[in-house]
């Protein structure tokens, strides 16, 4: 008896050896930093301009993954003509045809230099990334002054530093846990459907409307946790071609209360809510069935979920989330 109840508390040893030894459940952040700006529009010319940037973060708000991307929407004008079916690519779906390589005789395309300041903040906190050393180059850019940095990375950092904090700082953040290791993927899509050309007694309106997501997925290809965001930025541009306005005010989830969904819309609650519920509600999915989810028109015509437990909290249109969502699963790394 007593060799029987020796051998059994051997392998009761041995079975909490091994589960100890096993992978630990861990908490996570991830947040989603968006730096928007249309200093770049000029005569005849509208652009925005929009870096992105998502972080998973530890519990000792150390950047365990970073990715970042680039919207560079342009639209070129002529007597106040715009282009409503105007199709845009991120920087990083650009990739080589991007061209810095070829025009500019940089050391490495945009995305693999994006890349290499997203490994460089791997284990950095907000505040040591809102401090990395900078120089300003012959060029005038402000630019990595780390060796290590710089051997990979020698384009402008300043909108990938602000971009990163700002997600580090999310208060839209969600958490997740996981013992399995993970993949972070970010995705813009943007369109020019709603501009307006221009006439003579009103300038054109050119709406370069943008949707942004951050996901990231599980080794089973499912979100384990999602964020989006929207930008309804407008630049006025006259007949002669002059930019004669613009405004943005903040992304959606930014202006919070001030959208104003609720006070001039009678919508449940406000877009950064609404959104929310969306995000949560895509956990578990794969990017297919997010993409698969059904819906239906509403009477004001937008196509909204016919799921009664996501319409309880989410009555807007989830077409646009639905898709940038799923882009960003699809291209989690």
């Amino acid at each position: 008896m007593k060799k029987y109840l020796t051998l059994f508390l051997a392998l009761c040893m041995v079975f909490a050896l091994c589960a100890c030894g096993g992978p630990k459940t861990a908490e996570y952040t991830l947040g989603m930093g968006i730096m928007i700006n249309t200093d770049s529009s000029k005569e005849n010319h509208a652009q925005v301009d929009a870096t992105l940037a998502a972080v998973v973060l530890d519990t000792e708000g150390k950047i365990v993954s970073c990715r970042l991307d680039c919207v560079q929407n342009k639209m070129d004008l002529e007597d106040g003509v715009v282009d409503t079916a105007a199709q845009f690519k991120t920087k990083m779906e650009q990739g080589d045809d991007y061209n810095m390589v070829k025009y500019s005789d940089a050391i490495a395309e945009w995305y693999d230099q994006a890349k290499a300041f997203e490994a460089y903040v791997v284990g950095k906190t907000a505040d040591e990334v809102k401090n990395i050393p900078t120089t300003t180059n012959e060029e005038g850019y402000v630019v990595a002054a780390d060796e290590a940095l710089a051997a990979g990375c020698t384009i402008q950092i300043t909108d990938f530093i602000e971009s990163v904090v700002k997600a580090c700082n999310d208060k839209w953040a969600l958490k997740f846990t996981t013992a399995e290791e993970f993949k972070l993927g970010v995705a813009a899509i943007s369109n020019a459907a709603e501009s307006v050309a221009a006439s003579a007694d009103k300038d054109a309106d050119v709406k370069m409307y943008s949707e942004y997501a951050a996901a990231v997925i599980g080794a089973d290809g499912k979100i384990l946790c999602c964020l989006n965001d929207a930008v309804q930025p407008v630049i006025n541009v006259a007949l002669d071609g002059s930019i004669t306005g613009s405004t943005f005010k903040g992304t959606k989830r930014e202006l919070g209360d001030d959208y104003n969904m609720v006070k001039y819309g009678n919508s449940i609650a406000e877009w950064d809510a609404q959104s929310d519920a969306f995000s949560k509600y895509c956990v578990g999915k794969t990017a297919a069935e997010v993409l698969a989810l059904e819906t239906k028109t509403n009477d004001e015509g937008y196509q909204v979920s016919t799921d009664e437990t996501l319409l309880a909290s989410c009555t807007i249109s989830i077409q646009g989330m639905m898709a940038v969502i799923a882009q960003a699963a699809n291209y989690a790394r």
